[in-house]
């Protein structure tokens, strides 16, 4: 029996702003790498949200665990990034969030797979 399509790999993220930033602001994301797995963090399933407002790129994430080691790395590493492809005048804000809990099956397939899951 085929296994029902994942619908975090059809929409990786909600996003709400300009059409036009989406693909952009993903890309940027998909950048990001979560260095204790070795996946970007679009696929582990840590962004929650994006949203683009009143001059200001906010992006909601979360951790695997309260206890993660790299949160900082990471929220550095997304600020750059969307630093790279937001207008100049725009706000970076990066929230961490512990609602709802990350769980495996925020993943995509591909990091699933990857993990061997």
């Amino acid at each position: 029996m085929a296994e029902e399509p994942n619908p975090r790999d059809a929409a990786p993220f909600p996003y709400s702003g300009p059409q036009a930033m989406q693909a952009p602001i993903e890309a940027a994301l998909r950048n990001v790498v979560d260095p204790e797995v070795a996946l970007n963090i679009v696929d582990v399933g840590l962004v929650y949200a994006v949203t683009v407002s009143d001059g200001e790129v906010h992006v909601q994430v979360t951790m695997t665990s309260a206890a993660c080691p790299v949160t900082d790395v990471i929220v550095a590493d997304i600020e750059a990034e969307l630093d790279r492809v937001a207008a100049t005048d725009m706000r970076i804000r990066v929230d961490v969030v512990w609602e709802p809990p990350w769980t495996p099956e925020r993943m995509s397939a591909r990091a699933k797979s990857v993990m061997g899951w």
